[in-house]
């Protein structure tokens, strides 16, 4: 696919700059159409089904609903394992954050005012600056196909091109679960784009694959545009040939990537999921696609359909970026003699970057960012035991070198690992330091032990190339070297207990296990109760 380009970005360059942190609204900032306020009936249909239900009802009620052929194409692009889906944040707050990065976007939630509730919390926690749009509903609404006129007539009040380049909606479980037909919007509002997505806990695993559902959503449009005609060009555009980099990743990383690109007669180009509108554009106009996360899926598929190549693995610690730089020197056909150059040059640097940052020690490693095993094959290099790495996100081919590397080197590797699997692993390797999300570092730190929390503490460090190669020294070193801490509270806490006898008393307390067994009885009793009536 060739990508033409007029000159409409550099005519509305003074409207993007102005309008790059426009809010949906003053106040209190809300999409709010004329509709009854949602109240304890709002997170129900009519036959009782809510978001409390069980995945299984909930996606057999989507698949009565229209839904299936959504619900068949999510089971594809993202598989859960033997188990059920990770344990991991609700999804949607993946492509919530994807939408609120993006400049001149608006975003609308439709779902139950509880959800909304605690994704709009958490975004905002993490950083957003802008408003997110909500679609009340009830019942009534939501069972006649009120919800979606309503939907449709917010779409419409925010469909300003003054504002905003496009819309995004989005069904959470219960309109998913109840067919809302947010496909039924129109594709475009005065020039403004209108995507609709359905992002529901019970067909998409984890928050990371979410960004992916919104991210391919985006790329499939804008590939259809430029295939239609010319599109507005990026406000910054190279004259080498690009290498789209896939995946959300620390902000230097894509400096140093393009560094180690230079000598090759390449550039990067745009990280996906993009800030705004025209990077998709010219991330499908690239040479090839460096699947850095290598899950996403639906938006390979478009980048496929674009006529690109998908890179896989990236260019992390020694191994890594050397068998990364051959890839895409053999994928862009890139002399042999320049690829040669450029991976003895990255060498020496990376190198001599870990070996003057060394780790020393057994690290477990989990998470559900989709990097983990990256991370764990720059601990390895920089000298540390990594006998296990888990993660959320699930197996693909453009994972495949990261793994055979790992599991070459003793490593156990489990995709789509759930928390009782990465507690049973620190519980059998008994490691000097584990990584991982707040339930396990909560589990190591109560076993006297040093935890860091992927998310905040490894996954904000550039990993790539030289710089990424002894970025990770210094806070996993200095985590190690924290045991001696963990032994002075233990002693000094020793003594106190736990369980029904935590705290300091006179006498040790009696434990009563008969009460603890009556009430289990009479919660199961409850439970099967509701299951009985379809609750």
């Amino acid at each position: 696919m060739t990508v033409i380009y007029s000159n409409e970005g550099a005519a509305r360059e003074a409207v993007y700059d102005d309008a790059a942190s426009t809010p949906l609204s003053n106040g209190d900032q809300t999409a709010q159409p004329a509709a009854s306020a949602p109240s304890d009936s709002a997170v129900e249909t009519a036959d009782g089904l809510g978001c409390h239900a069980g995945a299984e009802q909930l996606k057999a009620k989507a698949s009565a609903a229209g839904k299936s052929e959504i619900l068949d194409r999510y089971a594809e692009d993202y598989p859960v394992g033997p188990h059920d889906q990770p344990q991991s944040m609700c999804p949607a707050f993946g492509s919530l954050r994807v939408g609120l990065r993006m400049r001149r976007t608006a975003t609308v939630l439709s779902g139950s005012a509880c959800c909304v509730y605690g994704l709009t919390f958490t975004s905002h926690f993490y950083g957003a600056r802008r408003s997110v749009g909500y679609v009340p509903f009830n019942s009534e609404t939501l069972v006649t196909g009120k919800l979606f006129e309503d939907i449709r007539e917010a779409v419409y009040d925010l469909a300003d091109p003054e504002q905003y380049d496009t819309v995004v909606v989005t069904n959470l479980c219960v309109p998913t679960a109840s067919g809302v037909p947010l496909q039924l919007l129109p594709k475009e509002i005065n020039g403004v784009r209108i995507v609709g997505i359905d992002v529901p806990g019970f067909g998409v695993p984890t928050h990371a694959e979410a960004k992916d559902v919104l991210a391919g959503a985006m790329l499939n449009y804008a590939r259809q545009e430029a295939e239609a005609g010319a599109v507005a060009a990026p406000k910054e555009r190279v004259d080498l040939p690009t290498i789209s980099l896939l995946g959300e990743m620390f902000p230097a990383d894509p400096v140093g990537i393009n560094a180690m690109l230079k000598p090759l007669g390449l550039a990067a180009g745009p990280v996906v999921p993009t800030r705004e509108w025209r990077e998709l554009y010219a991330a499908l106009d690239c040479a090839a696609v460096a699947a850095i996360h290598p899950f996403y899926k639906a938006s390979i598929r478009e980048f496929e359909a674009a006529g690109r190549a998908i890179i896989p693995s990236a260019p992390v610690g020694l191994d890594g970026t050397v068998a990364w730089l051959e890839a895409v020197g053999q994928t862009v056909g890139i002399a042999q003699a320049k690829v040669d150059a450029a991976k003895n040059a990255m060498a020496g640097a990376i190198s001599g970057a870990l070996s003057q940052a060394p780790i020393k020690g057994r690290i477990t490693l989990s998470g559900y960012e989709g990097s983990e095993l990256l991370v764990a094959r720059l601990l390895i290099e920089s000298g540390a035991t990594v006998p296990y790495v888990g993660t959320a996100c699930p197996r693909t081919p453009w994972s495949d070198p990261d793994r055979e590397w790992l599991e070459a080197r003793g490593v156990r590797v489990q995709y789509r690992a759930s928390l009782e699997q990465d507690l049973a692993a620190f519980e059998e390797f008994d490691p000097d330091l584990a990584i991982g999300t707040t339930p396990v570092v909560q589990h190591v730190k109560e076993r006297q032990r040093p935890a860091l929390y992927f998310t905040n503490l490894i996954s904000a460090r550039p990993l790539m190339g030289p710089a990424g190669a002894g970025s990770l020294a210094q806070v996993v070193n200095a985590a190690l070297a924290n045991q001696s801490r963990f032994d002075r509270m233990r002693n000094f806490f020793e003594g106190v207990g736990e369980g029904h006898a935590a705290g300091v008393w006179e006498g040790m307390p009696t434990d009563r296990p008969e009460f603890k067994a009556k009430f289990a009885k009479q919660r199961a009793a409850a439970e099967k109760a509701q299951e009985a009536v379809g609750c």
